[in-house]
């Protein structure tokens, strides 16, 4: 169904038809607005607000280093910063300028939940403080978003390659569980993903309020990609290389991996 304007447009080029350089002009105005009226901007790119999301705990050493790498990337910056944080993180958030907030002390995912429920819109992107994501990646993530071909974008190590899945015996644990609960969602879904835990993805901050997470701890990911799916939420992967993490590997996630994995049956 065509709209007023472009019937008065049309009268227009009519009446302006001798004149070639007129009526060429008007009819390319026509024409677009045909376009725009027909199928809508949902099918155009959206300029929407990137966010991205720093969850910290002790990270006084990093910080001031992701904040800088960051900012060419995101339109704003929000700091988490854990309650039981005993360090300067906060003070170098502060003298940064750089909005920050402080969660009630019970892990990443309540952490990161805080964050969900205090951006409003916009896209929003997590990203570790501890250096292991590489910030230049940032539009990838949060590109398929905007052209709506996904709603929760997923920076995948095993796409992309890691110095943190390969290595001594705890970085082989680490990947042979990380795959195991990939595969078990993969079969309880009809699904094939990857990797579901990584920390660096990106999700429209409406579809994120939606999942109503629960999780407190760093299962908080795998939960997010069980949710969207069951949601009928497109999940999509990027090749993302993960660098070396300067602390220790906490294998207490893996278990609360496969608690949510078997919450889904």
């Amino acid at each position: 169904m065509l709209l007023p304007k472009y019937l008065i447009l049309e009268y227009i080029f009519q009446r302006c038809k001798k004149n070639q350089e007129i009526g060429k002009f008007i009819k390319t105005k026509i024409f677009l607005n045909r376009e725009h009226t027909q199928w809508g901007s949902k099918h155009l790119m959206k300029k929407e607000k990137v966010i991205c999301v720093i969850p910290t705990f002790n990270e006084q050493k990093s910080i001031g280093d992701i904040i800088k790498e960051v900012k060419p990337y995101c339109d704003d910056i929000l700091v988490v910063i854990a309650k039981k944080s005993t360090d300067n993180t906060k003070s170098i958030v502060k003298s940064m300028g750089i909005e920050f907030i402080v969660d009630n002390g019970l892990g990443k995912g309540e952490g990161m939940r805080c964050a969900i429920n205090k951006i409003k819109e916009g896209i929003i992107v997590f990203i570790d403080a501890d250096g292991s994501h590489i910030v230049k990646d940032i539009p990838i993530l949060v590109e398929p978003i905007k052209k709506g071909k996904a709603d929760m974008v997923i920076a995948s190590r095993f796409l992309g390659g890691s110095e943190e899945l390969h290595g001594d015996f705890n970085k082989f644990l680490r990947m042979f569980f990380s795959m195991s609960i990939a595969q078990i969602i993969n079969w309880r879904f009809k699904k094939e993903i990857q990797d579901t835990q990584n920390g660096f993805r990106a999700i429209r901050a409406t579809t994120a309020k939606r999942l109503h997470l629960e999780s407190n701890i760093f299962d908080i990911e795998t939960e997010m990609v069980m949710k969207c799916f069951k949601k009928g939420y497109r999940v999509l992967e990027v090749p993302s290389r993960e660098l070396k993490k300067t602390w220790k590997i906490r294998n207490t996630y893996l278990a609360n991996g496969f608690h949510i994995c078997l919450e889904s049956f």
